[in-house]
């Protein structure tokens, strides 16, 4: 890791596959499996059926079968067949080695097929922070970690890497590498003030193994666990209920407060509220933006009333006006975050303290 003007970077190394000479194609799906073998022939490729191979010498005719079936097959489809590169002869580890092999569709990602992987191949990474601010007296309470990247000098959002992460099979160590990075960068100017960081449920699988890092990091900070807020986004949230409020419970034995993000106030949101009792409730930047339209106004004082009744504090994001401000303060919302309180910066320098004035952020 590097520093360059208080900025922590790193650079990963992510596995790239070379090109293949034989592919092994397998899929409980007898017909897709057909269609696959069709699409290799009438591309001239040697098909072996007896044991699932294409075969190619020098692997220029694999890569325009792996263009071809990213144009041909859905997304359904590529994720339902199974693909092994350049596999052993011998059977029993032919076996093992199609047990831990990818969908076709990250096989297809991690070539660069359907994602520029390129974004993660070439990416330097570091996190930027955004204040968020009680609304009452303006005073950075918080601030929220935002993961970027440096590709061929040109910054790259969060939003672009993790889409690229996620295609390739490679979310759950992007988003370790986000929640580390946010605390290391964080380590030598936060003072008293909480560190909101993103996090996937799905990214992690078994809590007590993958979250051991971002707890090290944590301590290796010096970082009061109390101050480490995680949010889950709401969309994310409702994927797998049972697994989140597993992931979640280990955050709270550790220490770590939760938000959950981009709330609105559908019935969806009401039960997912309840079911997790979230410390802190993010408004959506929609919702907060529309305001101070008259459904706006009624949805987001539903939201306020709900997590103030949970004894959630609520953020609204978004907050770009001072009318806005002023609107969601009159709401009851208690924090603030938006380009009118401050956007996304790079840490200051190691031998510059933070001049922000903070306040301590607790629960109601």
């Amino acid at each position: 890791m590097a520093s360059t003007n208080g900025r922590a970077r790193r650079r990963e190394y992510w596995h790239v596959p070379a090109r293949a000479t034989r592919v092994l194609l397998a899929t409980p799906d007898a017909h897709l499996l057909a269609e696959v073998a069709r699409t290799a022939r009438a591309l001239d490729l040697p098909v072996s059926a007896a044991q699932d191979l294409v075969d190619e010498d020098g692997g220029r005719g694999i890569e325009r079968l792996f263009r071809r079936l990213a144009r041909d097959l859905t997304t359904a489809e590529a994720e339902s067949v199974r693909v092994a590169t350049d596999p052993p002869e011998e059977r029993s580890a032919l076996t093992a080695r199609l047990l831990t092999a990818p969908p076709l569709a990250v096989e297809l990602a991690r070539r660069g097929v359907t994602a520029d992987i390129g974004l993660l191949a070439e990416a330097e990474l570091w996190s930027v922070y955004q204040p968020i601010v009680a609304l009452p007296d303006r005073s950075v309470v918080a601030y929220e970690a935002l993961l970027r990247g440096l590709v061929d000098g040109r910054e790259v959002g969060g939003g672009d890497l993790f889409f690229v992460a996620e295609s390739a099979g490679w979310l759950p160590r992007l988003d370790r590498i986000g929640r580390e990075s946010a605390i290391a960068g964080a380590a030598s100017w936060l003072g008293g003030a909480d560190l909101f960081l993103n996090s996937d449920p799905a990214s992690v699988h078994r809590p007590e193994v993958d979250l051991a890092s971002t707890e090290q990091a944590r301590c290796d900070a010096g970082i009061d666990p109390a101050r480490l807020v995680v949010e889950v986004g709401e969309v994310s949230a409702v994927t797998d209920r049972g697994h989140l409020l597993s992931v979640l419970e280990h955050h709270r034995a550790r220490g770590w407060r939760v938000a959950l993000d981009d709330v609105a106030a559908g019935w969806s949101s009401r039960a997912l509220l309840a079911a997790v009792r979230p410390d802190v409730v993010k408004l959506g930047k929609a919702l907060v933006q529309a305001l101070p339209d008259a459904g706006a106004r009624t949805m987001v004082r539903s939201v306020v009333e709900l997590s103030h009744g949970l004894g959630a504090l609520v953020v609204a994001e978004g907050v770009e006006s001072e009318r806005v401000a002023e609107e969601v303060t009159a709401l009851g919302a208690d924090l603030g975050q938006g380009w009118l309180f401050g956007r996304p910066v790079s840490p200051p320098p190691e031998d510059e303290p933070c001049s922000a004035r903070t306040a301590v952020l607790h629960g109601r």
